[in-house]
C-alpha cells in the first residue's frame, strides 16, 4: 500500500485526558481487558481508546487529538501491489498484491512511523519476543510493552512516557537542526563578504563590518576593493535602504556586479548607470535604493576619482593636516531613484602619504547620549582627529572609532555598519 503524506500536528496538551490510538488485527483481542476502560491520565480524567484494525482505519482515526498510538507487532503487514520492474522473489510482475516472501517483519512499524512522524509510539509483543521489542525501539518507537504484563496502570503510565519523550526528541531535532541551519546561513553569509583584490599594490587595506539585523552575519551594507591589470586601485561601499534579507541579498549582488564592471574596464557614470539598471531589475520594492561611494586611485597613489551617489563623503587623514571630508557637493543622487541620472567623477589629490575612509551611515547616525542628537559627519571628523593625535592607524583606528562610536550610542547601533580604510605610506 501506498505510505499517506505525513502529519505534522503536535500532541494536543496532557492536561485535556489521554487519547490513545490502538492498532490490532482482533478488537475484541488481548488488549481489550477491563484494566484499559479504567485507565486514568493525568488530574483522574478517563484515557479515551480509539481502535483500528488496520493502518487504512489507523490514518482515518489519526486525528490531531490522538496523544500516542499502540501497535500490535503481531498485526500483518499490509499486502503491497506490485509493480511490473519487481524482482521480488515468486512475483510475477503482473501489478497483483502479494505477500513479499522475505517481508521485514517490522515493516507496519515502520509505515505507522511515517503516517505519524510526529506522535508517539508504543509497541506490544509477547515476553518471549523481547528481540524484536526491543528493535522496534530502535527503528522509532518511544517503548515497548509486553502484552502478558498489560494493565490500566502500567499502560496509563507508558503513555504518558512516551508522549514526554517524544516531545523532547521532538524538541532536540528541531534544535539541532535550527543549529544547522544557522551554521549554514553563517557559511554562506561569510562566503558572500568581499575578498580584497589588491595584490601587486603598495596600499594596506582594512574593514569593519556590523550588520544591524539580530544574529546575521550579512546587512544591505556592502563593499569590495579591487586592482585592475593598469594598476588602478578601485574601492567601493554602499548601503541598501532597509534592514532586512532581501537588502542583504541585493547588497551582495550590486557588489559582484561592481566588481564585474570594475574588471570589464568601467568606471564613473557608466559604471553607476549600468549598476542602478541592476538595481531596477533586482530590488524586492520599487521604493528600494542605494546609495553609494566609489573611489578610483591612480597607479601612482596620489590621486583618485570620487563618484557619490546619495552617499557620505569619505574621510581623508593626511600627516601634518587635520582630518577633513572630501568633496560632497558635485555628487548625484542614490541608485534607483532617477531613471535618468548622472554621477560626475571628481578629481582629488591624495599626496605622497594619506588614509582614506570609507563608511556607511550606520557609522555617523548613531546616537549621542540619551537625547536625539546624532553623531553626524561633523562628529565622525572629531572623533577620528583626537585618535589620529594619540597615534592611532590602520586596523587600530577603525577598532577605536567603531568602539567609541558605539559607546556614545549607548550599546549596539541599529543601522547596518561598513567602514573601508585604505592607507598608503
Amino acid at each position: 500500500m501506498s505510505v499517506p503524506a505525513p502529519r505534522l500536528a503536535e500532541a494536543p496538551p496532557l492536561d485535556a485526558g489521554l487519547t490513545l490510538l490502538v492498532i490490532e488485527s482482533d478488537p475484541g483481542g488481548s488488549l481489550s481487558v477491563p484494566e484499559m476502560a479504567e485507565m486514568s491520565g493525568p488530574a483522574g480524567k478517563p484515557v479515551r481508546i480509539r481502535t483500528a484494525r488496520n493502518l487504512t482505519e489507523a490514518e482515518r482515526l489519526l486525528t490531531d487529538d490522538v496523544h500516542c498510538i499502540l501497535l500490535d507487532l503481531a498485526l500483518p503487514a499490509p499486502d503491497r501491489v506490485c509493480e511490473p520492474a519487481c524482482v521480488t522473489a515468486g512475483c510475477a510482475g503482473d501489478g497483483e498484491a502479494h505477500v513479499p516472501e522475505a517481508r521485514d517483519e517490522l515493516d507496519t512499524l515502520r509505515q505507522v512511523l511515517r503516517l505519524a512522524p510526529r506522535h508517539a509510539v508504543l509497541a506490544l509483543t509477547a515476553e518471549t519476543d523481547a528481540e524484536r521489542a526491543a528493535e522496534a525501539v530502535r527503528v522509532g518507537a518511544q517503548d515497548y510493552l509486553f502484552r502478558d504484563e498489560l494493565d490500566g496502570r502500567v499502560l496509563s503510565r507508558a503513555i504518558r512516557y512516551a508522549v514526554e519523550r517524544k516531545r523532547a526528541d521532538l524538541a532536540q531535532h528541531q534544535l539541532t537542526e535550527s543549529r544547522l541551519r544557522a551554521q549554514e546561513n553563517a557559511r554562506l553569509e561569510r562566503g558572500l563578504l568581499p575578498t580584497p583584490l589588491l595584490a601587486g599594490s603598495d596600499l594596506r587595506f582594512a574593514a569593519r563590518y556590523r550588520p544591524g539585523r539580530s544574529r546575521a552575519l550579512l546587512g544591505g551594507d556592502f563593499y569590495d576593493t579591487v586592482r585592475t591589470p593598469d594598476g588602478t586601485v578601485h574601492a567601493m561601499i554602499g548601503d541598501v535602504s532597509g534592514h532586512g534579507p532581501d537588502e542583504a541579498a541585493l547588497g551582495v549582488e550590486l557588489r559582484i556586479a561592481w566588481r564585474a564592471l570594475t574588471l570589464a574596464g568601467l568606471c564613473g557614470d557608466e559604471l553607476l548607470s549600468t549598476l542602478q539598471q541592476v538595481l531596477e531589475h533586482e530590488r524586492a520594492d520599487e521604493e528600494t535604493f542605494a546609495t553609494l561611494c566609489a573611489v578610483d586611485i591612480s597607479p601612482d597613489g596620489r590621486r583618485a576619482g570620487l563618484s557619490l551617489a546619495g552617499h557620505p563623503a569619505p574621510l581623508l587623514v593626511r600627516p601634518g593636516q587635520a582630518p577633513r571630508l572630501l568633496p560632497q557637493d558635485s555628487g548625484g543622487p542614490a541608485l534607483g531613484l532617477l531613471r535618468h541620472a548622472r554621477w560626475p567623477r571628481r578629481q582629488i589629490e591624495l599626496g605622497g602619504r594619506w588614509s582614506l575612509m570609507m563608511y556607511t551611515d550606520g557609522l555617523i547616525e548613531g546616537r549621542i547620549g540619551e537625547g536625539a542628537r546624532r553623531l553626524g559627519q561633523e562628529g565622525i571628523v572629531e572623533l577620528v582627529t583626537r585618535q589620529v593625535k594619540d597615534g592611532l592607524s590602520g586596523e587600530a583606528l577603525l577598532d577605536a572609532a567603531v568602539t567609541e562610536v558605539r559607546a556614545l550610542n549607548g550599546g549596539e547601533l541599529t543601522d547596518d555598519l561598513a567602514v573601508l580604510l585604505l592607507d598608503r605610506g
